[in-house]
């Protein structure tokens, strides 16, 4: 079998205005601290002679080949995304960068924030709009009923709170 695979489905072009922010440094962090110190770490190494068996510097070029990798992926998506820095003017209804506290029947609530696939992170309640959560949030009101699946149950939850931030 192959090493190949499909390329992936392109995810939304939005972001919000922190995401794209932090894209940024990163590329700015990757460019001006990250990568000048793995070049001078693999100038070092190739002066020590026979760089075929050089740990230093071979994996010194396999990480300056990540390091341009990821620069160029950025750059580009960052050419490409369209960064969503206003709330909509309908704010009781659940759109992208909506903060959005679910509450099921027992009394627990979650709270998501809607953004971007570039930037989401379930730990911190960022979810991406492509994902099947936000597609069953987005459009939604306050005390609206949403199913959610988790796991392999499916939960009832309620919207108590819709906010955006300004």
């Amino acid at each position: 079998m192959g090493r190949w695979r499909p390329p992936r489905p392109r995810g939304s072009r939005y972001i919000t205005p922190e995401g794209a922010r932090r894209m940024r440094e990163e590329v700015k962090h990757l460019w001006e601290v990250e990568r000048p110190r793995v070049t001078n770490a693999v100038s070092e190494a190739a002066k020590l002679g026979d760089r075929s068996e050089n740990a230093d510097y071979i994996y010194g070029k396999k990480r300056l080949r990540e390091i341009d990798s990821r620069v160029r992926f950025l750059t580009k998506r960052l050419e490409e995304i369209t960064v969503v820095d206003r709330a909509p003017d309908e704010r009781e209804k659940v759109f992208f960068g909506a903060w959005v506290s679910l509450e099921d029947d027992e009394g627990n609530t979650v709270t998501y924030r809607i953004v971007g696939p570039d930037e989401f992170d379930v730990k911190q309640g960022l979810i991406s709009m492509d994902s099947p959560v936000a597609r069953r949030l987005l459009g939604r009101r306050l005390d609206d009923e949403v199913d959610l699946k988790t796991g392999e149950e499916w939960i009832t939850y309620y919207v108590v709170e819709i906010r955006y931030e300004d």
